[in-house]
């Protein structure tokens, strides 16, 4: 039996080798984690009785089952979907990350501290209830209205009935906002007056990502969060920072009550608060907050069990981690009174000395991963070889809160030089190298053709080498994109390293992609009918963002167009002027010389955004008015580009 639980308590010694380099197992109770640099991987044997005593089940109340579903009985949460994760890891999972995924599959409502709960594995994230003078303080409301309120409802059933009586977003990531509906209606916010408390910057940041890049965000999180894969021992398992995303209807409540200052104390519901901004660490809006009543403290994402992301895989502004690891420092002393610290993904940590470790030893790893990154950049290495060879210390490689379950020390490292130094690693060949396929083509014609190419990756397979089989095979998929030896060889190859992938994200990323090998790419992007509750909060200056850069160039070469765009019920008029290819919109009253007037509601305009409304129903909708040139305002309209949000990720 294991004698390490979520405290992080060290481990001994003695390892064993990898098996068929896909898997790798514990024999006996002491163990070495190897470097999260290296190659080879972690494992363990999770045995009930280890299980039980870890921090991970401290405090549980009671554990839901069934499933959650939407107004038209569609599943949007399983609790049954994650049974087979128990015992030990099969082969086609990495052990270390079977540990992560059997710890986060221990879901329910649990108890923190007096006064404190939290409701996990409902969701991405969790929920935490504060007790108030007049009931429950809510921090945070998970993704979706259907997962927040059956979690308020769990909570009702066990707790007793009470009404919310605040608010809090921790940050502006969608899977802690998501919910807000089905915590709080905005007419009973208003007629309430019920506190909703966010951080400085929290609506543009929480509404922008998701307008902006939504199709290509949206693509890549499928791979990233494997929404495609089956939930069993060959797909999807985990995500490191919690079981899996819940799609389901979206929605927003705007904060009436913003926290701006560095430190800011203030009382809700009869509780004390000292929030602490964070901004530009895990999220660019983001505060974490000490509870002095009940001896407490939020870490909210900045920290947790698992090393997070500098950069996102899903596609994200890269983060610093110069600025995360002092925001982590500031903690410590945020946390000096405190006797449990709870986050808004995993499960607390309880007592003094093991909160200084677990926060000490994140903010150590994030600024050793820049510190050394940065040294090495100036020695002129680039991303690819300083992530190859950085190797964490072993007194933070072997502590299991700061493991690569959801980011990796290498992935990281990249995002590290490209914050300071971006894409371009000084080599002047890459400044301005062939494209991907014509590269390819070239690179096959002088390997000796496709076959052949096929035949050295075969080899590579043969002797566990998958990153230069993926390599070799990425040639030969670019020139032949349905290569049928090819795509199975490449499936495969992605299997094999999927299977031992401790990150999640990665394990997701490759099982994925050799999923879409063998039956392609899905029929449909990320829905976004879910999301039309958030659009409604969102302004419209995002929408016309959006706008902008779905203008196709092509189209619009030589043509001059302006139009007015008057929103009837917001009272709001804009004014979109198109010249050199390029799109600008001014809010200010209509300009007489427009070639078009359109007049419509907003929740028209979202039906276009949505794609539920196009150039017909613009003309014969009794939500719009049209005045000037209807031909002109048709042939504004047909030059925007509709992002499908389905494009091919692994074949060109």
């Amino acid at each position: 039996m294991l004698d390490r639980d979520a405290r992080q308590k060290k481990p001994g010694s003695v390892w064993l080798s990898c098996l068929m380099a896909t898997c790798c197992l514990w024999a006996c109770q002491k163990t070495e984690l190897p470097s999260q640099g290296a190659k080879s991987t972690p494992s363990t044997a999770i045995s009930a009785e280890w299980l039980k005593q870890s921090d991970a089940r401290k405090g549980f109340i009671a554990a839901p089952t069934g499933q959650i579903k939407d107004a038209a009985g569609q599943v949007i949460w399983d609790f049954d979907a994650f049974a087979f994760i128990q015992g030990d890891a099969p082969a086609t999972v990495n052990p270390s990350l079977w540990r992560q995924a059997t710890l986060n599959n221990q879901t329910g409502l649990f108890k923190v501290t007096e006064g404190i709960w939290q409701l996990r594995g409902f969701d991405l994230a969790n929920m935490t209830l504060i007790q108030g003078k007049t009931g429950w303080i809510v921090v945070d409301a998970l993704t979706a209205q259907e997962t927040s309120a059956a979690a308020l409802a769990f909570a009702r059933q066990h707790l007793g009935p009470q009404a919310v009586s605040a608010l809090i977003f921790t940050h502006s990531h969608a899977d802690h906002f998501g919910g807000a509906l089905g915590v709080l209606s905005a007419e009973d916010v208003k007629a309430r007056k019920v506190p909703v408390v966010a951080p400085s910057g929290f609506m543009e940041e929480a509404t922008s990502e998701n307008i902006l890049m939504g199709p290509a965000m949206g693509r890549r999180a499928m791979y990233m969060y494997g929404s495609r894969l089956p939930k069993n021992e060959k797909g999807l398992i985990d995500n490191g920072l919690g079981k899996a995303v819940a799609f389901g209807k979206m929605g927003i409540l705007p904060p009436n009550i913003s926290v701006a200052k560095e430190t800011e104390s203030m009382q809700i519901d009869g509780v004390q608060f000292v929030f602490h901004n964070a901004p530009g660490s895990e999220a660019p809006s983001e505060f974490t907050f000490y509870l002095p009543d009940f001896k407490a403290f939020c870490g909210s994402e900045i920290m947790g069990h698992t090393l997070h992301n500098l950069y996102t895989l899903r596609g994200a502004k890269v983060r610093d981690a110069s600025k995360w690891a002092a925001y982590l420092d500031q903690a410590l002393q945020h946390v000096e009174k405190a006797e449990v610290v709870f986050n808004q993904h995993h499960w607390p940590v309880w007592g003094a000395a093991n909160i200084q470790e677990f926060i000490g030893k994140q903010r150590d790893t994030y600024q050793f991963i820049h510190d050394q990154t940065v040294r090495q950049m100036n020695a002129g290495l680039n991303a690819a070889e300083i992530a190859e060879t950085l190797q964490l210390p072993a007194s933070l490689d072997a502590y299991l809160s700061v493991r690569g379950y959801y980011g990796t020390v290498r992935h990281n490292v990249k995002a590290v030089y490209q914050h300071y130094l971006g894409w371009f690693d000084a080599h002047p060949a890459n400044l301005d190298p062939l494209p991907a396929v014509q590269s390819s083509e070239k690179y096959v014609s002088l390997m000796g053709g496709e076959a052949k190419v096929v035949a050295a990756a075969q080899e590579a397979v043969r002797t566990g080498e998958h990153r230069w089989a993926a390599e070799l095979l990425k040639h030969v998929l670019d020139v032949s994109p349905q290569h049928k030896q090819a795509k199975a060889l490449m499936a495969q190859t992605f299997e094999a390293m999927g299977y031992s992938a401790e990150s999640s994200a990665w394990r997701n990323f490759y099982l994925t992609g050799a999923m879409e090998l063998r039956v392609g790419p899905p029929e449909k992007g990320m829905p976004r009918e879910g999301l039309i509750e958030m659009l409604k909060q969102t302004p419209i200056d995002r929408f016309l963002e959006a706008m902008a850069a779905s203008l196709n160039a092509g189209k619009a070469e030589g043509k001059k167009l302006k139009i007015n765009v008057v929103f009837s019920d917001t009272h709001e008029s804009f004014v979109l002027s198109m010249e050199n290819s390029v799109l600008h919109h001014a809010q200010k009253a209509p300009d007489k010389d427009a070639n078009a007037t359109l007049t419509l509601t907003k929740p028209f305009f979202l039906q276009m955004v949505l794609g539920q409304a196009g150039g017909k129903e613009m003309l014969l909708s009794n939500q719009t008015q049209i005045e000037g040139s209807p031909i002109d305002l048709a042939l504004f309209f047909s030059m925007m580009d509709k992002a499908p949000g389905r494009f091919p990720i692994v074949t060109r």
